[in-house]
Formats: C-alpha cells, sequence, structure tokens
C-alpha cells in the first residue's frame, strides 16, 4: 500500500544529534515551499498599478479572494491575518494535490494536520488571554458551574484534535481506497487476462482507466475542500475567541 498504513518513509538522515531523521514529507514540505516561492516571485515581478499582464491579474485575483473571505468570515479589523489564511490554503492544497505527481501526500501525515491545527489553537488561546485576562481564561473552564470542568477541558482539547483529524481522515481515507482499488484492480487483470509486462515493468490495463475518477475526488476535490474547511475553521475559531475585535 505504498507506505500508507506505515506512515511516510524516511528519505534521509542527518549525521547530527546522534541522527536526525528526515522523512519524505519534510522533504515534499521544502520543495513546496520552493515552488511557491519561485511563482510568488514570478507572478509578482515587474507589478504595474493597472495590470496588463496575465501572471499579475491572476496575483490580484487570489489575493481579492483571500482577502474577501477572511473580511466576511472574520471581519473587517481581522484582515491582517488574510497572509496567515492564504499559507493554510496554498499550503494545504498543493500538499494533497502532489500525490497526483505521484508523491505522498503532506496531509496524509497527522504531524502535519495536527501541527497545523496546534498553530490556531494558540492563537485561539491567545485571543481569549488578551480578551478576559488569564483570571477570566482559567474560570472560563468552570463556567457555568464548577462540575462543567472537565468537560471544558475537554472540549478545548477537542478543537485542535477535530481540526487535525478531519483533514487527516479524509485525505489518508481516500489514500487508502485508492490503495486497495490499484491492488484489486491488479488481480482482476491478471484473472481477466489483461496484464502483461514491457520493460520490467508490470501493466495491468484495468489500473489505467477506473482509479483515474476516484483520484479526481480524493486528491483534488477532497483535497481543496478539505483545505478551505480547515482554513474556515481556522477564521471562525480565532475570530470568536475575541468578540471584541470583530
Amino acid at each position: 500500500m505504498d507506505g500508507i498504513g506505515q506512515g511516510p518513509r524516511v528519505a534521509f538522515t542527518l549525521p547530527i544529534f546522534g541522527g536526525i531523521e528526515i522523512t519524505e514529507t519534510i522533504v515534499i514540505g521544502w520543495l513546496i515551499i520552493a515552488a511557491v516561492f519561485l511563482l510568488c516571485r514570478y507572478l509578482t515581478s515587474s507589478l504595474e498599478k493597472v495590470p496588463t499582464k496575465k501572471r499579475q491579474i491572476i496575483a490580484e485575483m487570489f489575493v481579492g479572494f483571500v482577502n474577501n473571505m477572511v473580511e466576511k468570515t472574520m471581519g473587517r479589523k481581522w484582515k491582517r491575518y488574510a497572509p496567515y489564511i492564504a499559507t493554510i490554503l496554498v499550503y494545504a492544497v498543493l500538499g494533497a494535490l502532489v500525490s497526483l505527481i505521484g508523491l505522498r501526500s503532506m496531509t496524509a501525515d497527522f504531524n502535519v494536520t495536527l501541527t497545523w491545527a496546534l498553530m490556531t489553537f494558540i492563537l485561539i488561546t491567545y485571543y481569549k488571554i488578551r480578551s478576559g485576562g488569564i483570571g477570566g481564561y482559567l474560570k472560563s473552564y468552570t463556567q457555568p458551574i464548577f462540575v462543567m470542568l472537565p468537560l471544558n477541558i475537554l472540549s478545548e482539547i477537542a478543537t485542535p484534535l477535530s481540526m487535525a483529524f478531519r483533514m487527516f481522515g479524509n485525505v489518508s481515507g481516500g489514500a487508502v481506497i485508492t490503495a486497495l482499488l490499484y491492488g484489486a484492480l491488479a488481480s482482476l487483470s491478471r484473472l481477466c487476462h489483461l496484464a502483461f509486462s514491457a520493460g520490467g515493468f508490470d501493466i495491468n490495463l484495468l489500473q489505467l482507466f477506473i482509479p483515474a475518477v476516484l483520484s479526481i475526488y480524493f486528491d483534488l476535490f477532497s483535497g481543496c475542500v478539505q483545505a478551505y474547511i480547515f482554513a474556515t475553521l481556522t477564521m471562525v475559531y480565532v475570530s470568536g475567541a475575541d468578540p471584541e475585535e470583530a
């Protein structure tokens, strides 16, 4: 199953501090960062006041889309968070879509989605403390009555976990289903005498067409939808932590 159930493979080990394992998720993440950096440099080079180049128009359309999304969801005063939301969107979408070129989806690694969720959780906690102070924040765990303390703590912990598991579960679940389908189609191809070898490669004809439809859904559609949902939940939770800022 190409390592889906075993997690990301170790790409290489850095010979420092007793050996630091660098997984394929980290390598893919840095490749995405490099690709986005080069793309941004290309789209924003030679900017004009009145855009005439398609690349500048595309860049301004994306910036406008994110600004409008943040303003409508969080409020005008929260527009400073547009770059953060744009980063989550781009990183999450590309992290899922790399599977279309044969790489392991970044969002199929729970460490990635949990890290993003914890970043959001830190922002939520910061604005709750800023809004009500340390005392008010701690007191909120005993509201409306003290016996609610355990449930309120569980509710607080559930916020980042639910965000992380939602994206991880959808993406990794799709990868597992696709891997199982590939295996089943390979067996069916051999059963129907539709499998042969060419140049040292095993070719199963039924694998060439049927999985493409699922890939469009799981890799393209579902990946983009889950990235949008994650960004939307981030905006809702962070802005809700400080009602006075909205």
